[in-house]
């Protein structure tokens, strides 16, 4: 399935977050995003025809890079706000 498999399933934790578990690079690692970060990432993966799993690999990777950084929950966020702005300017 590559390197990343798909989400095992959503679990509400403390205030509005919702807790999923990825693989990424043979790593299972969970991330807690708000309901609306998850919709917006399931939206921007569809729209590349590609999985969640994929897409947040794709993003894990700059979190190298001198622009990334942070944890990859923040990446994620910061991705979505940075498509979001993209799709209102253009």
């Amino acid at each position: 399935m590559g390197p990343a498999s798909g989400h095992g399933g959503d679990a509400p934790i403390a205030g509005s977050l919702r807790k999923r578990s990825v693989t990424i690079a043979g790593h299972r690692t969970s991330i807690s995003l708000e309901p609306e970060f998850w919709a917006a990432l399931e939206a921007a993966a569809a729209a590349r025809g590609w999985s969640v799993a994929r897409l947040i690999v794709e993003i894990d990777r700059t979190r190298g890079q001198p622009s990334g950084g942070g944890s990859l929950s923040s990446a994620l966020r910061v991705f979505l706000l940075a498509e979001a702005r993209q799709k209102q300017e253009g």
